[in-house]
């Protein structure tokens, strides 16, 4: 019998180092089921740690900018139309901000059918003008995915109609997560999140200081890296903490981190579906987390974790304090976690983007066939 032509497919990304939507979509580059897709990378840096991976899988092409005020920019956004048209391309796939803004509109002047634009963030650093700028870009999307219902929730604010945004949660190896031995005590916190200004990690250590003198053994492991990091072990120095705060930067090890951990921590002033939460969870770690965005919908408060205030050190110490002088309670946070993180995995993620792609081509070719 013979197959089906494969579908081609462009997946639009800023570039490739560590984060949150970048481990996402490239687990959807790597995973798309190439039987049935032709996959092509498009980026503004071809840089990163996970270039090689994605590389291995699929041809990546640049178009590097330097601003959405600049001439040249026109004149990428006009490469990457005969790119896409070179291609054949039937499907676009955009994964941020910069990758919604640019590519969005030039697909459609490619004329590329089915343009996938992507909520990933709510957006806690980015300017009035880079958010309106992304509203006019989402004109041109076919469809928006939010990995989140606080995403969606975002998305309609902004006035993107409900039936053009469709929720696809972020997804989990899971098989790399092991269960974990029950901690007769609960004294290695860990986090893991870049080091940016709306992870709030300024706050995390504060608490750290607060019950530093109640808690002689208490240590910290941060995983990540970014912006922050001078000024986040300067902090440390200052409380007193330093022996207790661990930096480790970027790791791909986290799983086994994780499983030597005792509790997770993440005190963000902002979150849409945080990664590093799930794979707690999936460790069958305790979380203790602020109450914002999609936390909310993550963790089940008193049943998987603990929600606190964000900006709250002390609400923060509390929880964390609650959790090192019950242990037992600890245990029963974090096996409740991991059942609940049964729900997430990558290949469930794959499978809704690709089911969305050929529900959004056959209403392609249905529109398509009526206005003919």
């Amino acid at each position: 019998m013979k197959l089906p032509p494969q579908v081609p497919v462009a997946v639009f990304i800023t570039g490739f180092h560590p984060g949150g939507t970048e481990r996402q979509m490239t687990e959807l580059i790597v995973r798309l089921d190439r039987a049935r897709f032709d996959v092509h990378v498009a980026c503004f840096l071809r840089e990163g740690a996970w270039l090689p991976r994605v590389e291995r899988c699929a041809p990546v092409t640049a178009f590097p900018i330097r601003g959405f005020a600049r001439a040249r920019t026109l004149v990428r956004a006009a490469e990457f139309v005969r790119w896409c048209r070179a291609r054949r391309i039937r499907v676009l796939q955009t994964c941020d901000l910069y990758a919604n803004t640019f590519a969005l509109p030039s697909a459609a002047v490619a004329g590329v059918r089915v343009r996938i634009g992507s909520r990933r963030e709510l957006n806690p650093d980015k300017t009035p003008a880079q958010i309106a700028l992304q509203r006019q870009a989402y004109r041109f999307a076919t469809r928006v995915v939010a990995n989140s219902a606080a995403a969606a929730k975002q998305l309609q604010s902004e006035g993107i109609p409900l039936r053009r945004i469709h929720v696809i949660p972020n997804g989990l190896a899971s098989e790399r997560y092991r269960a974990r031995d029950i901690a007769p005590v609960v004294t290695r916190l860990i986090t893991v999140a870049n080091l940016r200004q709306e992870k709030a990690h300024d706050v995390l250590l504060a608490a750290i200081a607060a019950l530093a003198p109640r808690h002689p053994t208490l240590a910290l492991q941060i995983v990540g890296d970014g912006p922050r990091r001078a000024a986040l072990e300067a902090q440390a120095r200052a409380l007193g903490v330093a022996n207790r705060v661990e930096f480790l930067g970027h790791r791909e090890d986290v799983p086994e981190l994780l499983a030597r951990a005792d509790a997770f921590v993440l005190p963000s002033r902002s979150e849409a579906f945080p990664n590093g939460a799930i794979e707690a969870m999936a460790a069958g770690l305790p979380v203790v987390a602020s109450a914002v965005g999609g936390l909310l919908d993550l963790i089940d408060d008193g049943r998987t974790g603990v929600l606190v205030p964000p900006d709250d050190v002390t609400a923060l110490a509390a929880a964390l304090g609650d959790l090192i002088e019950d242990p037992a309670r600890a245990a029963a946070l974090g096996r409740a976690a991991r059942d609940d993180a049964r729900r997430y995995s990558f290949d469930r993620m794959v499978q809704s983007f690709e089911d969305l792609y050929f529900s959004e081509l056959g209403a392609a070719r249905a529109a398509a066939a009526a206005a003919a």
